[in-house]
């Protein structure tokens, strides 16, 4: 019986689409793209694309993981151990993932392959229960994955809570504004030309604001939800996205904090796939396609089409000149010592450590300068509200 198969294509730049076959199963399709010479990166069947079991939330991930090296531990069999994990899971949708993957594994798909054939598994995840099964080590290398997404966990998390009070910051200055413009301005509007008053240019422009402001709410209202489709949508393509991560980047001072963010992603994945067995070249085009940021993952691909030409890690991440010169000089130390993998983990505690002081110090200063414009924008309002009261009233004295 032919089935639907999305199938995840990449192209010479790097780039990766996706394209639907019908074939009888998923090794068919793979088979029959190889065949034409194209370089297969994923394939999964189109029912569970379109079922999506949404991505796997990453705790969720960390504690299933988790639990399985306790059980293979243990002597359990893995199809034994799947079939565990997969009755104890409350996320329906996890649960069927994993069931379809112990079906997988018993009709004689490795795990790896019945993983990356789910089609929502990171490739880092993949290739590293490839690089446990190749070596005969799976629970020490899987081990070490559940190390490195406990800290990716944890960083997240300490990331996430520094960035609340600065939103709820922008949230109360940008609601008082919209209350002044749309509700107090037109109330002295009103007042105003009950009185005939002549304004003062500052007045009027307030009034000129208020009253567009009114007019229009109702048609940004209901175009957000539209722009914001479109922007999703336009983020999708490749050019966008690198322009976008370029724009990041060049963020004054955030863009900074970014780049060493992923820098330190990267090096922690690195550390965690050397460690794990997997050769060089392989760590570096799965670091490469796990990386959030595009421009930093097309200077890893094109750094390890360097390695692959004899050239060295630091001088090959050297040349793409977008890494920081103190990460090549410290990956330079760990390849001439034979400790890249440890000398990797600390370049990534180390530029974690510098993330988080550096956007805490950025954070420190949003407060006051949200609180200054915040009060900037009220006093030119009620500045623009009562100056014809001022006048009036000086009026009337005279």
């Amino acid at each position: 019986m032919m089935s639907d198969f999305v199938i995840r294509i990449s192209d010479e730049r790097g780039n990766v689409i996706e394209r639907v076959e019908s074939a009888r199963s998923a090794e068919e399709a793979r088979e029959r793209l190889l065949r034409q010479g194209l370089l297969v990166v994923g394939v999964k069947s189109s029912s569970l694309a379109r079922a999506s079991k949404s991505q796997v939330r990453l705790a969720q991930f960390v504690v299933f993981n988790q639990q399985l090296v306790t059980l293979i531990k243990a002597g359990l069999p893995i199809l034994t151990a799947l079939d565990l994990m997969a009755k104890q899971q409350k996320d329906p949708s996890f649960r069927r993932l994993l069931h379809d993957v112990r079906e997988r594994v018993n009709a004689g798909e490795m795990l790896s392959e019945a993983f990356e054939n789910q089609g929502v598994f990171s490739k880092i995840y993949t290739t590293t229960l490839l690089a446990g099964e190749k070596s005969g080590n799976l629970v020490e290398v899987l081990s070490r994955y559940v190390h490195f997404q406990r800290q990716t966990l944890t960083f997240r998390k300490k990331l996430k809570a520094s960035l609340i009070y600065p939103a709820l910051l922008v949230s109360m200055v940008a609601s008082v504004i919209t209350f002044l413009v749309g509700f107090v301005v037109p109330r002295f509007a009103e007042l105003y030309s009950q009185l005939g008053a002549q304004l003062p240019g500052v007045t009027e422009f307030m009034l000129a604001l208020s009253l567009s402001f009114r007019r229009y709410f109702p048609l940004l209202l209901a175009g957000a939800p539209a722009a914001l489709l479109g922007l999703w949508r336009w983020r999708r393509n490749e050019k966008a996205r690198l322009l976008l991560d370029r724009l990041y980047l060049a963020t004054p001072l955030l863009g900074k904090i970014w780049l060493k963010y992923q820098v330190a992603i990267f090096a922690r994945m690195m550390s965690t796939l050397i460690s794990g067995g997997l050769p060089l070249v392989s760590a570096l085009r799965t670091a490469g396609a796990s990386i959030q940021s595009r421009t930093l993952s097309l200077a890893v691909t094109g750094a390890a089409e360097r390695v692959c030409e004899g050239l060295p890690l630091a001088r090959s991440l050297e040349e793409s000149e977008e890494f920081p010169e103190l990460v090549v000089e410290m990956i330079e130390v760990g390849e001439s010592t034979g400790a890249l993998s440890q000398m990797l983990s600390s370049v990534a505690e180390f530029l974690e450590e510098d993330v988080e002081t550096a956007l805490a110090a950025s954070l420190s200063l949003i407060e006051p300068v949200m609180l200054i414009l915040m009060a900037v924008v009220v006093g030119f309002v009620l500045i623009s509200l009562y100056l014809p009261i001022f006048k009036l009233g000086a009026g009337l004295v005279n």
